[in-house]
């Protein structure tokens, strides 16, 4: 076991690499820090994030950027309403040789890579987004009754278009349970919009440099979970997970009101480890309460549902999960 100091050193050391590769990430994505910090943090946790905003946002300019800065081999899948899921993760093809032998080939789909751009996902359909469950669980994809292992990393960033949108489906339950955290993408405001008019206008447009390999971001995410957590921490995350359960014995009125159905453990699991992926790239060597008032909202609001009743009244999650939070946080805060 490593001794304190050398944690402390592995970490702040880390915490470097983190800020040059934010600095990297800044040449091409104006004005979207939040959201950048967010994605930074899925990857540094081992997760998967879906990236929420209307076309022309940078969604997959992003993507493509952290693909280049984190060392990945990136792939790209555009999702149709008439795309297979033969298209995503492959096929078995029956080839004859030339003693006229005959036997099944896999060819591996666009899945096989590193860090995979699911572009407009929720313009397949269900039967479709259902094929990368297995590949984002499990990182391995079975076809014909064979597993075929992924690269390791592995990470899926998707984008989704607004569900007002014509044209889309709404992801199944179990898949967004899969998403490490939401990343809502919203417009830049008017001076982060100047900057990006004169950034990509012109003749010589900023590009985008390695700072970590594939092996590196590993060695990244495994440093990342022996980060310590403070018992306030850990229990503030208990808190805020059951209390937003409808049916627990510490949910408010105003949940067990509007709320159909809550989080589950794996909410709890994504905290854990997108605490201590912020508080990293904030320089920090411990999470804090702060930071699980700031993931609360993005890894809570596409694990739950509200009612039937609560959706006539206008209520959002957003504003469920905020009140939530209020409630919790004061007294945690004080334990910490």
């Amino acid at each position: 076991m490593n001794k304190p100091e050398t944690l402390v050193a592995e970490i702040e050391a880390l915490g470097e690499t983190l800020a040059r590769a934010r600095e990297m990430v800044a040449r091409r994505i104006i004005g979207q820090d939040d959201v950048v910090e967010l994605t930074l943090s899925a990857l540094l946790a081992g997760g998967h994030a879906l990236l929420i905003g209307l076309p022309g946002l940078g969604k997959t300019r992003l993507v493509d950027t952290l693909g280049t800065v984190m060392g990945l081999d990136a792939g790209r899948i555009q999702f149709t309403p008439d795309l297979m899921p033969a298209d995503i993760i492959g096929s078995e093809v029956l080839e004859e040789g030339k003693d006229g032998s005959r036997a099944f080939r896999f060819l591996p789909g666009p899945i096989f890579c590193q860090l995979l751009l699911a572009d407009e996902i929720n313009r397949a359909s269900p039967r479709t987004q259902s094929a990368l469950l297995q590949a984002m669980q499990e990182h391995e994809v079975t076809v014909a009754g064979e597993a075929h292992r992924l690269d390791a990393p592995f990470h899926v960033l998707a984008t989704q278009n607004p569900l007002e949108q014509e044209g889309t489906y709404p992801l199944p339950e179990a898949q967004l349970d899969r998403f490490l955290l939401q990343i809502d993408v919203n417009y830049p405001d008017r001076a982060a919009e100047r900057d990006i008019l004169m950034a990509t206008t012109g003749a010589d447009e900023a590009q985008a440099e390695p700072v970590f390999t594939g092996p590196e971001l590993i060695a990244a995410q495994a440093l990342l979970r022996r980060m310590p957590v403070g018992e306030a921490v850990v229990e503030m995350i208990l808190d805020l997970v059951r209390a937003c359960r409808p049916d627990d014995e510490t949910a408010r009125d105003f949940v067990r009101d509007a709320v159909a159905w809550g989080p589950g453990p794996r909410a709890a699991q994504a905290l854990m480890l997108l605490v201590r992926a912020r508080a990293l790239l904030d320089g920090r060597l411990a999470p804090g309460p702060g930071d699980v008032r700031a993931l609360a909202r993005p890894v809570l609001i596409h694990r739950m549902a509200l009612g039937y009743a609560a959706r006539a009244r206008g209520d959002s999650l957003a504003g469920l999960i905020d009140r939530v939070v209020g409630g919790l946080a004061p007294a945690r805060e004080a334990a910490a």
